[in-house]
């Protein structure tokens, strides 16, 4: 049976119905996650939770180590992941209290954020062109719209830098660019899922209209976290019901072998300690 890892966004620091819990903290040679892991059971079902800001919230999108929690999904045993995060508004007709399941993404992000496992002496360039599971993202949009979320099963997400929301002027130009949602954090997190050959979907919140819309002048945080704690009782109720239905199949998409033909570096030229190091992701690859 799969096990099933869920990275919690703002609003969504714990999941409900979990058995037998039990905390990891985990040491990765990417250095620390944002939080201990929670390890336990939904309906049977193994599932590995993770607040990517830290249960305090106390970790700004800049500085999440994406590599740490991703790694530790990996190592984990996770082979799917349902990343859960708030996102504003680009369109009028995707309103606050709606979710998107994103079929693209584009980067507005910096080069600070460490997006990929290689380097120091290894290289490998993975397909990109569809950065989400799409397998798991019709799972997860049936079951959404089969518990009455009013739910969208596409869009473009632009991840920008943060954590400072837009300008008017960003928001006006990114809406001019047919982007759908905006948010801080899944970008990254889908590169480094592929590369750690896990399939990866995001449910992303809507708790505003970022601040281009007429009626709504300004993103304040008083608006977002009254909608974030609605949004967070309705995923968590779609954990409940996706869990046991992802558990179910085994994967038959690419995201299972992404690596088989991604790595360009002579096995012969790999230094020994990257080798060492990125075990985890590519070992199955150099035997």
């Amino acid at each position: 049976m799969v096990k099933i890892g869920i990275i919690g966004g703002s609003g969504l620091y714990k999941i409900d119905g979990i058995t037998g819990l039990e905390e990891r903290k985990l040491k990765t040679p990417f250095g620390l996650p944002s939080d201990n892991f929670i390890t336990g059971k939904i309906s049977g079902v193994e599932v590995v939770f993770l607040p990517r800001h830290g249960r305090a919230h106390d970790v700004i999108p800049s500085d999440i180590n994406y590599r740490a929690n991703i790694y530790g999904m990996k190592k984990l045993g996770v082979e799917k992941i349902l990343s859960f995060c708030a996102c504003g508004s680009l369109k009028e007709n995707i309103k606050p209290g709606d979710f998107v399941i994103p079929d693209q993404l584009v980067d507005r992000t910096n080069s600070g954020r460490k997006a990929t496992f290689f380097g120091e002496g290894i290289v490998a360039h993975i397909p990109f062109a569809e950065p989400f599971c799409n397998e798991l993202r019709k799972v997860v949009y049936d079951k959404a719209v089969e518990a009455g979320i009013t739910v969208y099963g596409k869009g473009t997400y632009i991840n920008i830098e943060g954590p400072a929301f837009s300008t008017k002027a960003e928001s006006h130009l990114y809406r001019s660019w047919g982007m759908d949602i905006i948010g801080m954090t899944n970008l990254v997190e889908a590169k480094l899922a592929r590369e750690a050959e896990i399939c990866y979907c995001t449910v992303a919140m809507v708790t505003d209209y970022d601040c281009w819309y007429p009626d709504h002048e300004s993103v304040t945080l008083e608006i977002i976290v009254e909608c974030l704690n609605k949004n967070s009782s309705k995923a968590k109720g779609l954990v409940k019901v996706l869990v046991p239905e992802l558990a179910k199949s085994d994967r038959t998409c690419q995201c299972r072998n992404t690596l088989k033909a991604s790595i360009i570096t002579a096995k012969e030229a790999m230094p020994a300690a990257t080798i060492k190091k990125l075990d985890l992701i590519i070992g199955k690859y150099l035997k």
